[in-house]
């Protein structure tokens, strides 16, 4: 019997319009009357995050940043794992020297020291993941969704570097090219044991410290409300999700997901613009995964 049910959002929870669907709010308020518990696992951080959910009336536990923190229902931190600062100022004279960009994600939120490749980043995530989307529109998006996601602009990453009072937990590297310009930098830091290189879509990289991952974050948390891991039910799109899709006992992609992701998941379901994951949550009701 599931007791748990983790999802990730971008090309899973979220819809064509960044939007939690009516179908997938009640699918996910009839686990919860029926006594499962909902959490998301997401790469975002918090702050950016939590607006999609609180519009919808969803507070629960959430794994963010990929495993860098993790919260409770409450929005109260209980898990916390980053980058050291020496290794992220070598990451990002990686990322001068390819002439790419990148955000950093600190335990005081999200940073970017160049807002017009932050703006074309997303219009071009946007635009390639809603074909039907017209490329004026994406941007019209992209600067509406940057507008509520808290990001701090700098001159330089200096400044956040040498500020002792904050921590590094994730950094995002992105490329309009795909994975083709981003392989040597991948390949790279692949060869750092402290490192975790994975990627949410196929302009990016997502870079964390090895213990933060969705999939040990999810076992953490599990393990903590005594539930077993055949009791978890996961659903992704993404590489970032394969760890825990590998460790839940029901494991879900989502119909539009990689193809490389979705040869770890034990199920299929719709898109995320079909309501995979209401799909997902009522088949896992109904048929007792």
């Amino acid at each position: 019997m599931i007791e748990l049910i983790v999802s990730d959002m971008d090309g899973t929870l979220l819809n064509d319009k960044m939007e939690v669907s009516a179908s997938n709010v009640s699918a996910i308020n009839e686990a919860n009357r029926l006594g499962i518990k909902f959490m998301v696992a997401t790469g975002r951080g918090y702050t950016e995050a939590v607006p999609a959910l609180k519009e919808v009336g969803i507070d629960c536990p959430m794994i963010t940043l990929n495993g860098g923190q993790v919260f409770d229902e409450d929005g109260k931190l209980v898990e916390n794992l980053g980058i050291d600062k020496t290794t992220t100022r070598h990451i990002l004279e990686d990322v001068k020297k390819y002439g790419l960009y990148c955000e950093i994600m600190t335990s005081k939120g999200i940073f970017s020291d160049d807002k017009v490749r932050r703006i074309e980043s997303m219009t071009s995530l946007l635009h390639e993941t809603n074909p039907d989307t017209t490329f004026k529109m994406a941007l019209v998006l992209a600067v509406a969704r940057l507008e509520v996601m808290h990001v701090n602009y700098v001159e330089n990453f200096k400044e956040v570097l040498d500020d002792n009072t904050q921590q590094v937990l994730k950094i995002l590297v992105f490329s309009d090219s795909g994975q083709s310009e981003l392989d040597p930098i991948r390949t790279k830091l692949a060869e750092d044991s402290r490192l975790v290189v994975t990627s949410s879509f196929r302009n990016n990289i997502e870079i964390n410290h090895v213990e933060a991952q969705k999939g040990i974050a999810l076992e953490k948390f599990a393990k903590k409300r005594g539930i077993p891991l055949e009791n978890v039910m996961a659903i992704g799109d993404n590489f970032n999700d394969v760890s825990m899709l590998k460790v839940a006992g029901a494991s879900f992609a989502v119909a539009n997901a990689e193809d490389g992701v979705k040869v770890f998941a034990k199920y299929l379901t719709s898109t995320n613009s079909e309501n995979g994951v209401a799909e997902a949550i009522m088949r896992c009701i109904n048929e007792n995964l």
